[in-house]
């Protein structure tokens, strides 16, 4: 098998005397999508800040295809190819979705001391990424008219706009339609299409075993899990996840 994407070896993580994470070891290849399960608390949102440079671990490494890497801020874990959508997803519910992909990296255009911002090149570019995407959300619509798998396209578009090498998705399906998930699930399948690792955190068994490839369980701060999804069930990771199940 190839080198993985990313690599986590015994990461822990203290917040004081609280213990979030207990040597937490996870690889991630390209093109995978990876559900990640636990409990309120188990440390899904710890381990997914320590890979979105949100704050370094207090112990182990973090590598990319099998270099070191340490991310001091977020903007270390974006220019190393790593998008995190969260699950307020972030968007200005007055601007247009080609506005939204571009927000903070617009396309500027100039004549000599002038500068502008370039709203057709923006239009373009996030059109092509939603026609990528497989997407019916148009450039000029509104957010704040969209529906809720429209939106997650816009915070998908724009992680695509720096071409990731790892998305970070937080509960991207909840508190949406069925119809909405449907469309949610197939944007994650496309980003695999493109060879992009996707980390899924979700509570929606269903979905996780819609769409991942493998799927890995933490409860109370350690790893209880991390396993092919076809070789485990709902009912295992139920278990795994409440403690019936000790591990798998």
């Amino acid at each position: 098998m190839s080198t993985p994407v990313l690599t986590l070896d015994r990461v822990s993580k203290h917040f004081g005397a609280i213990q979030a994470l207990a040597e937490v070891s996870l690889a991630l290849h390209a093109g995978e999508v990876v559900g990640l399960m636990g409990d309120n608390g188990a440390g899904k949102s710890t381990l997914v800040k320590i890979i979105a440079g949100n704050f370094p671990p207090s112990s182990g490494t973090l590598a990319m295809e099998g270099r070191a890497v340490h991310f001091h801020k977020p903007s270390d874990a974006r220019a190393a190819g790593i998008e995190i959508v969260y699950q307020d997803l972030a968007l200005c519910d007055n601007l247009s979705a080609a506005e939204n992909v571009f927000l903070g990296r617009e396309l500027m255009r100039g004549l000599g001391p002038l500068r502008w911002i370039d709203y057709p090149a923006m239009r373009q570019r996030a059109g092509e990424l939603f026609a990528e995407l497989k997407s019916e959300t148009r450039p000029r619509d509104l957010v704040r008219r969209m529906s809720g798998g429209q939106r997650q396209a816009v915070a998908i578009a724009r992680t695509r706009l720096s071409d990731p090498r790892i998305v970070l998705m937080d509960e991207p399906t909840a508190a949406i339609s069925v119809r909405q998930v449907a469309e949610v699930l197939a944007l994650i399948r496309r980003l695999r299409e493109h060879g992009i690792a996707v980390v899924l955190i979700s509570h929606r068994m269903p979905d996780v075993f819609a769409v991942a490839d493998r799927v890995v369980v933490l409860r109370r701060g350690e790893k209880v899990a991390d396993k092919p999804v076809g070789a485990s069930s709902p009912e295992e990771v139920t278990g795994l996840i409440t403690g019936a199940i000790a591990a798998a």
